[in-house]
């Protein structure tokens, strides 16, 4: 399966989220998505877009759209990040990377000379209607919120 693209529909997919609930792309039509993929719970980087998003949640909502985390961590990983972080948005648990291939963001990557799988930080926006509008891949987390107030128009 081709890489997702700009100008072109958003893989579909159905995930639980961090309230315990089935959530689909679709439940989304009509609003605006910044689904954004990261590594881990609770690591710096993650801890650091996190509450990036969630400082600048009324900005984004006030632009007409929600903002989804999806990483490979487990339901009550991500509930225990959500108290812990005081995030008020929906965090996705795709442990069997059923969206995270999809996307492309699930890749090899090397530290210390060791390859492994993991997510590439990546920001994806989804229009009203379910089209890929930005993608930003191998985000810097310095400045990245202000990236995507600044796509979302």
């Amino acid at each position: 399966m081709a890489e997702p693209r700009v100008g072109k529909k958003a893989p579909g997919f159905t995930l639980t989220g961090s309230d315990g609930k089935k959530h689909s792309l679709k439940d989304y039509l009509g609003k605006k998505v910044v689904l954004y993929f990261y590594p881990k719970d609770q690591t710096s980087g993650c801890i650091k877009e996190a509450c990036s998003f969630r400082d600048n949640i009324e900005a984004i909502t006030a632009k007409g759209a929600a903002v989804i985390g999806v990483s490979p961590d487990s339901v009550k990983s991500h509930q225990n990040f959500i108290e812990k972080q005081k995030l008020n948005f929906l965090l996705l648990s795709d442990e069997d990377q059923t969206v995270l291939e999809p996307y492309g963001i699930w890749k090899e990557k090397s530290m210390y000379g060791r390859k492994y799988m993991g997510v590439e930080r990546t920001t994806v926006i989804i229009d009203e209607l379910g089209y890929i509008t930005h993608i930003f891949p191998k985000v810097k987390i310095e400045g990245h919120t202000e990236e995507v107030l600044n796509a979302l128009t």
